[in-house]
C-alpha cells in the first residue's frame, strides 16, 4: 500500500517520538519550571506532614486526645471571639 519509504517514516516516528519526549521532559530544568512549583501547591510542606506516625495503642488514644484537645481550644476560642464581637 504505501511502500518502503512509508514503513521508514512510520519508524522513524515510532521510534523517536518517546526518545524525543523523554528527552523533553526528563530535563532537569523543565521539572524545576513546571512540576516543581505545581507540587507546592498540591501538596502541604515536609515540616507540616507527620513524620512520625504512632503505631502502639498507647500512643494512638494519646495523639487522638491531642488532636481533640486542639480542636475544643479552636472551638473555645472561637465561640470567645464571637461572643466578644457580639
Amino acid at each position: 500500500m504505501g511502500g518502503p519509504n512509508l514503513e521508514v517514516f512510520k519508524f522513524a516516528v515510532y521510534l523517536f517520538v518517546p526518545l524525543v519526549s523523554l528527552v523533553y521532559f526528563g530535563d532537569p530544568a523543565w521539572y524545576q519550571t513546571h512540576v516543581v512549583p505545581y507540587r507546592n501547591k498540591l501538596f502541604p510542606p515536609i515540616e507540616k506532614t507527620v513524620r512520625d506516625i504512632p503505631f502502639e495503642q498507647h500512643r494512638v488514644r494519646e495523639e487522638l486526645e491531642r488532636i481533640k484537645n486542639e480542636r475544643l481550644e479552636k472551638r473555645d476560642a472561637k465561640a470567645r471571639e464571637k461572643n466578644k464581637n457580639v
